[in-house]
């Protein structure tokens, strides 16, 4: 009698969670910004990557198994020169590394969880973000990942790495700033 009332308990249980429905990114709505930072003074270059592609579940409160390719060949910065180094084998190496992915695991109590692969290396991160439901049945989710690039092999003047680069330093962590709109798959 037990067992029978605890597979009742756990099928309602089961039927009461609402079902998934997966959404995908519209990348001409959504906007992905970085911001990198020198270790001495105020600069701190700021541009854009496009979202080649995205999609995620919802589920009732929670975002999961996602998945989001990011087109490093899009990098952008308003100083050609930057752009180019930033695409080049000193930064992203972008020839050789042209997407970018991240892995959602989970967006629940305003904490994102996932892996980020970026040139061929995966480590897991963790950032905030909210998301809201839209009139139109969209979704935007916002936030802002703080990345530390070295981890990912990106050690251009990194002070952590090399000696005496007094204003050529970089910080090792970069920003990236997001809004992203998705809509259900129908």
């Amino acid at each position: 009698m037990k067992l029978l009332l605890l597979i009742l308990l756990t099928s309602l249980l089961a039927a009461a969670q609402p079902a998934a429905t997966t959404y995908r990114i519209d990348p001409a709505a959504s906007r992905l910004t970085w911001t990198g930072h020198a270790e001495a003074g105020d600069w701190a270059p700021t541009g854009a990557v496009q979202l080649r592609q995205g999609r995620f579940d919802y589920a009732g409160t929670r975002l999961q198994n996602g998945r989001f390719e990011f087109d490093m060949a899009t990098i952008s910065h308003s100083d050609t020169q930057l752009q180019e180094h930033l695409r080049g084998t000193d930064f992203f190496d972008v020839a050789r590394f042209p997407t970018a992915v991240f892995t959602l695991r989970a967006l629940a109590a305003g904490q994102v969880v996932g892996e980020l692969t970026l040139k061929g290396i995966s480590r897991p991160v963790r950032f905030p973000a909210t998301f809201s439901r839209q009139p139109d049945g969209s979704l935007r989710v916002r936030g802002t990942a703080s990345i530390d690039r070295t981890e990912f092999g990106v050690n251009y003047n990194s002070t952590s790495f090399f000696q005496n680069l007094g204003s050529y330093a970089i910080r090792n962590d970069f920003q990236l700033a997001f809004e992203l709109v998705a809509r259900p798959v129908r």
